[in-house]
C-alpha cells in the first residue's frame, strides 16, 4: 500500500532494520577510510612493498567499489593540495597506484585516472590561484611514467593546451615535458615531432599576444632539446628518481605479470564523456557512474547466451550442477569457445566482478576435474588467467587448497586431472611452489604422498633446467617458507628418489636424481648455487 505522499509504506521494524544496516555500513566505511589514510601517511619508497601488500589484502576483504572510492579519495586528498607537492612524495603516491594497477586490477588505475582527469578539467576551466592544477598534471605525468596510461592521453592533453595557448597552458606544457618528454620521444617520436611543429606554428602566431616572451622561448628550446635528444639543455632534468622507482615497480609487479596490455589506451574526451559512452577502455566493462558493471548488461548477456547456446550444452551444464545463471554463462562460454585464448577473451567480456568473477575459476576447476581424460585446454586457460591478474592466482590457490583437503574423496580421474593441472601451473610459473605451504609434510597420508609424488615427478622430469632452477629458487629466500623448504627436501629424498629405479628406466632414474640434486641445492638458497 502507498502512503499519502505516494511512496510505498515501510513498516517501522523493517525501516529500523534498514537503518541499522546503513549505520553499520557507514561505520565500516569510516574504519576503512581511516585504515587507508593511515597507510598512505606512512607511504615511502622503503615500505612500498609492505603498504601495497596491505592494500591488496584490503581489496580482497572489501568490495572493489568501496576500495576504489576510498583509495582514490585518500590519494586525491593527499596529492591535490593548494601548495606544490614535493616531487618525491608525489612519485611515491602515483607509484603505489601503478603497483596496484598491475597486482589488483586495471580498474584501480582507471578509477583514479578518471577522478584526476575530471578534477583537472573542473579546476582548469574555473581557474585557481593555488597549485592544484600543477599537482594534478604531475599526477598524470607519473601515471604515464609508471605504466598506468599509454602516451595517447598525454599527447591528447598537450595538443589541447597548444590549441588554447595561454600563459598557464605554456607553464603546464613545460611541466609535462620536463617530467615525461624523453619517454614520449622514445614511445612515439613521430607524434612528438608533430606536436613540436604545431607548437612552433602556434608560438609564431601568438608572439604579439604575450608581454613576456621568455616563457615561449624557453618552451621552444625545451622542445628542440627533446627533438635532438639533448638532455643537458633541459635545466634541472634528472631521470634518476623515476628510473629508481620504475625498477622498484618492476620488482613488485613481476609476479603479477605486467605488460603493455595493462596500460590504458584512452583519450582525454573518452574519459570526460564516460558517463554517456561507457568506460570501454576497461576490458569487459559496461559500467556507468559508481558501479563497475550495470545490471542491464547481465540481463542482456543471459538472454544472449540462452539464444546462442544449444539445448545440448545447456543440458550438459545442468548435469554438471551449474546451478546459477552466472555459472551456466561461464560454463557455456567455455564450452562454445574455439580455443583457450577465445575462451579467455569471452570470459573477460562477461564483465563479472568480485564473487561472480571468482566463479570463473571454480567452474574452470570443476570442468577440468570432470573430464574423463586430462584435457590441457583447461590448464592453458588457467595459466592465462594467472598471468592476467594476481587475484586469479589467489583464487586458484584457495581452490587447490580446498581440493587438497578433500583428496581422499576424489574419484581416480578427478585426482589424476588435478595432478596434471597443478603440475602445469607450477611448470609454467603461473603459480608458485608456495601453494604447497599448507602441506603438513610430517603427517602425510597415502593420497597426499601419491599426489605430491606425481606432481613433483612431472615437474622435475618435464621442465627445462633453467625454469626448474627458477621455480625452486623463488621459494628459497623467503623466511616464512622455511617449513616448506625442509618438507620438500625431505619428501624428495624419502619419497621421490627411493624406489625410483623400480618405477622408471635407468636413464629416467638418473635424470630424476640429477634434477632432484639441483632443486635441493636451489632450496638451500642462492648462496649454495654460487658455490
Amino acid at each position: 500500500s502507498l502512503c499519502e505522499s505516494g511512496e510505498k509504506y515501510i513498516p517501522p521494524h523493517v525501516r529500523r532494520a534498514e537503518e541499522t544496516v546503513d549505520f553499520k555500513k557507514k561505520e565500516e566505511l569510516e574504519r576503512l577510510k581511516k585504515h587507508v589514510k593511515g597507510l598512505l601517511n606512512r607511504l615511502s619508497e622503503p615500505n612500498m612493498a609492505s603498504i601495497s601488500g596491505q592494500l591488496e589484502e584490503l581489496y580482497m576483504a572489501h568490495s572493489r567499489k568501496d576500495m576504489n572510492d576510498t583509495l582514490t579519495s585518500a590519494l586525491m586528498g593527499a596529492c591535490v593540495t593548494a601548495s606544490a607537492m614535493p616531487s618525491r612524495l608525489m612519485m611515491e603516491h602515483v607509484l603505489l597506484v601503478g603497483v596496484l594497477h598491475h597486482t589488483v586490477g586495471i580498474e584501480v588505475g582507471a578509477h583514479f585516472l578518471e577522478a584526476v582527469v575530471r578534477k583537472f578539467d573542473a579546476i582548469y576551466k574555473h581557474g585557481s590561484e593555488g597549485k592544484e592544477c600543477d599537482n594534478l598534471f604531475t599526477i598524470l605525468a607519473h601515471l604515464y611514467n609508471f605504466h598506468v596510461v599509454q602516451s595517447l592521453l598525454i599527447f591528447d592533453i598537450l595538443k589541447k593546451l597548444i590549441g588554447t595557448f595561454t600563459e598557464k597552458d605554456i607553464e603546464l606544457i613545460l611541466l609535462m615535458l620536463k617530467n615525461v618528454g624523453f619517454s614520449l620521444r622514445k614511445d612515439d617520436a613521430l607524434s612528438l615531432k608533430e606536436l613540436i611543429t604545431e607548437a612552433q606554428t602556434r608560438a609564431s602566431r601568438a608572439s604579439s599576444e604575450f608581454q613576456d616572451q621568455t616563457r615561449i622561448r624557453f618552451m621552444l628550446e625545451t622542445m628542440l632539446a627533446l627533438k635532438n635528444n639533448d638532455m643537458r639543455k633541459i635545466p634541472g632534468y634528472d631521470p634518476e628518481p623515476v628510473e629508481k622507482l620504475r625498477k622498484l615497480q618492476r620488482a613488485l609487479v613481476r609476479s603479477a605479470g605486467s605488460g603493455s596490455e595493462t596500460q590504458l589506451r584512452v583519450s582525454w574526451d573518452s574519459i570526460l564523456n564516460a558517463e554517456q559512452t561507457g568506460r570501454w577502455w576497461i576490458v569487459g566493462s559496461a559500467w556507468s557512474g559508481a558501479p563497475m558493471i550495470d545490471n542491464s548488461h547481465h540481463t542482456h548477456l543471459q538472454k544472449q547466451l540462452a539464444g546462442t547456446v544449444s539445448s545440448k550444452i545447456l543440458e550438459l551444464a545442468r548435469k554438471q550442477r551449474m546451478n546459477t545463471d552466472i555459472r551456466r554463462n561461464i560454463f557455456c562460454t567455455i564450452m562454445t569457445s574455439e580455443d583457450f585464448l577465445d575462451a579467455f577473451e569471452k570470459l573477460l567480456k562477461l564483465g563479472l566482478k568480485d564473487q561472480q568473477e571468482r566463479e570463473i575459476i571454480h567452474v574452470l576447476m570443476d570442468c577440468c576435474l570432470q573430464e574423463k581424460t586430462y584435457n590441457p585446454f583447461y590448464a592453458f586457460l588457467a595459466s592465462k588467467f594467472c598471468e592476467y591478474e594476481r587475484r586469479f592466482q589467489m583464487t586458484f590457490q584457495f581452490s587447490i587448497w580446498d581440493k587438497f583437503r578433500d583428496l581422499e574423496n576424489l574419484p581416480a580421474t578427478n585426482f589424476s586431472n588435478l595432478v596434471h593441472l597443478v603440475a602445469h601451473l607450477l611448470k609454467t610459473k603461473s603459480l608458485s611452489l608456495s601453494i604447497l605451504k599448507v602441506v603438513e609434510f610430517s603427517e602425510l597420508d597415502k593420497p597426499r604422498v601419491h599426489f605430491l609424488r606425481k606432481v613433483l615427478s612431472i615437474l622435475l622430469m618435464e621442465t627445462e633446467i633453467e625454469d626448474l632452477s627458477l621455480i625452486f629458487t623463488r621459494v628459497s629466500d623467503n623466511p616464512k617458507l622455511g617449513m616448506l623448504r625442509e618438507g620438500l627436501k625431505l619428501f624428495i629424498s624419502h619419497f621421490l628418489l627411493k624406489n625410483a629405479q623400480a618405477h622408471k628406466s635407468a636413464d629416467e632414474a638418473n635424470m630424476l636424481r640429477e634434477r632432484a640434486d639441483l632443486v635441493t641445492k636451489c632450496l638451500h638458497g642462492r648462496a649454495s648455487l654460487r658455490m
